[in-house]
């Protein structure tokens, strides 16, 4: 039996109340919802916003946490588990709601995409995709600023197939494997869109897909969030203001031979992208 990482004494003692709160969830289990929507993707892509802009609908119902990372990192864990942190089926039922949650490892995650469909066979897919030049030096960064990275970012990019070496079928084979070399060096590998979006349309159904445009979230998200509540058949709705989340800062930017070569290299994965969506990104540039 594995411990509950939802109940500690320094979880307790940081937020008595949350503890509580899950205890009861957990004692409620058997009458809470599973999910209508799933947010799989990509990181450092825009989900917090997403998924923070699509709670702001009266319609549509929080979980306790945002990520729950079950598909991926807390699988082992079982379905009851998951199941513990959605609202009762009663309240949504009351406020013809919907229930979601966003975790980014999801689609790039070797065998998520499978388990969420033997678990979730109609689940709505949501995956927003960030251009992959942009995706692979915020992750950096963001690695940088956590203490989990100490290499140059070329350098860190030069390394990245032999430290991914062999993670994603060990991942695979074992549900308890550590998984922290597959989630923070894959700059750009998780970029490689083409093969995610691919496996995804193998398992559900076109028109449980909908792909989004990082870049269009922020320019225009009335009308990408439009376009979203429409893919889950809600109301439109006007949200007004659109407050950006976990924007990452950081000092200077990418060498400019850099993003070229990085451009370069992307190109066929965004060109074959392009082709399976029919519809181009314009991240060439």
């Amino acid at each position: 039996m594995y411990a509950d990482d939802n109940i500690s004494p320094t979880k307790f003692r940081k937020n008595p109340r949350l503890v509580l709160r899950w205890i009861f969830h957990r004692l409620t289990t058997s009458w809470r919802a599973l999910p209508d929507f799933l947010i799989v993707g990509t990181q450092k892509g825009g989900t917090t916003s997403l998924f923070n802009y699509l709670i702001r609908h009266p319609q549509v119902l929080s979980p306790l946490r945002k990520e729950i990372k079950f598909f991926d990192s807390n699988f082992f864990r079982g379905l009851s588990w998951y199941r513990a942190h959605f609202p009762l089926k009663s309240k949504l039922g009351g406020a013809h709601a919907l229930t979601g949650e966003a975790s980014p490892y999801y689609m790039y995650h070797p065998t998520a995409p499978k388990r969420i469909k033997q678990a979730l066979p109609s689940v709505k897919i949501i995956a927003i995709l960030r251009n992959p030049v942009d995706r692979a030096y915020s992750h950096y960064q963001h690695m940088v600023r956590v203490g989990h990275e100490d290499l140059p970012f070329e350098e860190a990019i030069a390394k990245e197939v032999e430290r991914l070496a062999g993670e994603a079928e060990k991942i695979a084979v074992d549900p308890t494997y550590p998984q922290y070399r597959h989630i923070q060096y894959s700059y750009l590998e998780r970029g490689h869109y083409v093969n995610q979006v691919q496996k995804l349309y193998c398992l559900f159904p076109e028109e449980n897909i909908l792909i989004l445009k990082s870049e269009d979230l922020y320019s225009q998200p009335a009308n990408v969030m439009n376009a979203t509540f429409a893919f889950l058949d809600l109301p439109l709705k006007e949200l007004g203001k659109y407050e950006v989340f976990k924007q990452g800062t950081y000092r200077g930017g990418m060498e400019s031979k850099t993003r070229q070569k990085l451009v370069d290299y992307f190109h066929s994965y965004n060109q074959q992208l392009y082709d399976l969506l029919g519809m181009k990104f314009d991240w060439d540039k």
